[in-house]
């Protein structure tokens, strides 16, 4: 209500039959409550007995802020915002088809301004969430006279994406007569297959893009609120390897799709109740708030520079220079190896992702991880290196993998946090029926003051394991143990977190594949700090027989064969007393 007085008539729920309609303002007794019918609604008595209030007058506009940046105001908006996204993330999660996004949550949602700006996302993947920006820009320059009711695909790690099972879709958001968007929601989900060399789309031997799978690259799947499923099915099977469940890559996409109306709704209901104009200055405000909070945390910086050696022999460095005066930041990655030939190549996005999640948690202010966190910060990224790959470079292992190194990297050279373990473990297996993927999780590093924790997802990954009881339901596997490693992690005045023992045993024969690091090297300790244990993959055959696997690592499993995982732990900090 507004406050005003009325004159409003009683009416008693007992005197009213099925079909009666009641305008606002009223009052409707019954013999437990009192139903309160505000100006501008009616009650209708349905055929059940059921009472069912809607609108019959439209909103009207309150304008209760103005557009200079109030702290108040900015607390209410950074919460708006941040509460759009998570409501995106939850319609994703209750409408996906797939394990994958539905059980183990790796999706992300968020949105973003006119000029395709980042304002606030859920809590959900890092290595998502600052590279989706980019995935933005790319649907604005490819269809610049996009319309309401449209949707856009991409997964083009080339034209913003970050590894081809990593699937966006953009929606604009525009007002009513509106002929230029006022906002985008985005929505990516790991999909659990997208075509490709290998069942799961996570090939540990790819060599080009093309191998991992179908390039998404800016398709239109929604025109005037019409979904295209003939055009995207003809897309999913653009591969010579193509989509091998394009079932579940549909219904996915059309979760996807619902996130993101469901961001449109809340995003257009915010401006009916504080005007267009005043929801687009917060969007300003709480990106200069970040920025803000960002350059206050970079004045407790020092310079620092790291190296950070990976499985297989290349290298990433990273020099830290601060600037005191203006609180920024120059991040430089010269001296990082050149491009490579294997699928460790991470593109530019996921880089600038990482950057952005590490500076964001610097920051001991609650605020939205947003694009004003950049502002304070200068990246360089030599161009033809693992770290800004050219096309078509295989990338499938960067956006998990090389992501993870760049992290502990950039922590190194802070000063602030021993390596994590370094690896998301990505475990897939199927065949033409089944493709199933997970990450792994394993110990965090220690810092100044605290242990690192066990048996965590760590860093630019977020998500979690599938439950056993739906794993097993879902899939011929049996989880035979999940177990922490004790003692993995790394010695010290505050200790590394351990990893964990995972092993499963296939029903019926399989491919199986594993992408990992930190299996010849070691995730560092820091300050005096102990270096964790490496992880180890390991075959055992049906008759009990082992074989140790590779980092990377590709196998045909026969019925009752089982894998092995253990994972890396945490690096320790400080020198042990």
């Amino acid at each position: 209500m507004d406050g005003a007085w009325y004159e409003a008539p009683v009416h008693r729920r007992a005197a009213l039959h099925p079909g009666h309609t009641l305008p606002g303002p009223a009052l409707l007794i019954e013999p437990n409550q009192t139903i309160v019918i505000e100006p501008g609604w009616q009650a209708r008595i349905a055929s059940g007995g059921e009472v069912i209030l809607t609108r019959s007058a439209p909103r009207p506009h309150r304008a209760v802020a103005g557009t200079d940046a109030d702290p108040v105001m900015l607390e209410i908006f950074n919460n708006l915002f941040m509460s759009i996204a998570e409501q995106m993330g939850l319609t994703l999660e209750k409408t996906a088809a797939s394990v994958n996004i539905k059980e183990r949550l790796d999706f992300s949602c968020a949105i973003y301004d006119a000029d395709g700006a980042l304002i606030a996302n859920a809590p959900h993947m890092p290595v998502h969430l600052g590279s989706m920006g980019d995935s933005v820009a790319a649907v604005r320059a490819k269809h610049p006279d996009m319309k309401s009711g449209d949707a856009f695909a991409l997964n083009a790690p080339y034209a913003g994406g970050t590894h081809l099972p990593d699937v966006t879709v953009v929606m604009p958001v525009f007002g009513e007569n509106e002929t230029k968007p006022r906002f985008y929601c985005a929505a990516r989900g790991h999909h659990a297959d997208i075509g490709g060399i290998a069942p799961g789309s996570m090939p540990p031997f790819s060599k080009t893009v093309e191998d991992e799978g179908v390039l998404l690259d800016a398709v239109q799947i929604v025109s005037g609120g019409r979904f295209d499923e003939d055009g995207l099915r003809a897309c999913l099977k653009a591969n010579a390897n193509p989509a091998r469940n394009p079932d579940q890559n549909v219904a996915d996409l059309k979760a996807q799709i619902a996130a993101c109306t469901k961001g449109a709704d809340e995003l257009n209901r915010i401006c009916a109740t504080y005007g267009v104009d005043v929801v687009k200055a917060y969007m300003g405000h709480v990106q200069d708030n970040a920025e803000a909070v960002v350059r206050q945390a970079i004045a407790a910086l020092k310079d620092g520079a790291f190296e950070v050696p990976m499985d297989g022999g290349a290298t990433i460095r990273v020099a830290i220079a601060v600037d005191r005066v203006a609180r920024s930041a120059r991040i430089d990655f010269t001296g990082t190896s050149p491009q490579l030939p294997t699928n460790f190549n991470a593109p530019a996005s996921v880089t600038r992702a990482a950057v952005l999640y590490c500076f964001r948690c610097l920051a001991d202010d609650d605020i939205p991880l947003n694009a004003g966190c950049l502002r304070p910060l200068d990246i360089v990224v030599p161009e033809g290196s693992m770290l800004s790959p050219r096309y078509p470079a295989a990338v499938v292992a960067g956006n998990v993998e090389t992501s993870q190194a760049v992290t502990d990297a950039i922590f190194g050279a802070m000063g602030v946090l021993a390596a994590s373990q370094g690896s998301m473990n990505n475990l897939t297996f199927g065949d033409e029926r089944y493709q199933y993927y997970e990450t792994i999780c394993g110990g965090a590093g220690a810092g100044p003051g605290f242990d690192g924790a066990s048996a965590v997802h760590t860093h630019m990954t977020n998500s979690r394991l599938t439950d056993p009881e739906v794993l097993e339901q879902r899939f011929p596997v049996l989880l035979e143990e999940f177990a922490i490693r004790e003692n993995s992690g790394g010695a010290g005045a505050f200790r590394g977190g351990d990893g964990v023992h995972r092993r499963i045993r296939f029903r019926q024969p399989m491919t199986c594949s594993i992408l990992s690091t930190r299996r010849e090297t070691a995730p560092f300790g820091l300050a005096g700090g102990g270096a964790a244990q490496s992880g180890r993959n390991t075959l055992i055959r049906a008759d009990g027989s082992e074989q140790s696997l590779r980092g990377s690592d590709q196998v045909q499993m026969a019925q009752d064969d089982a894998i092995l995982i253990e994972t890396p732990g945490g690096g320790g900090y400080g020198p042990e007393a």
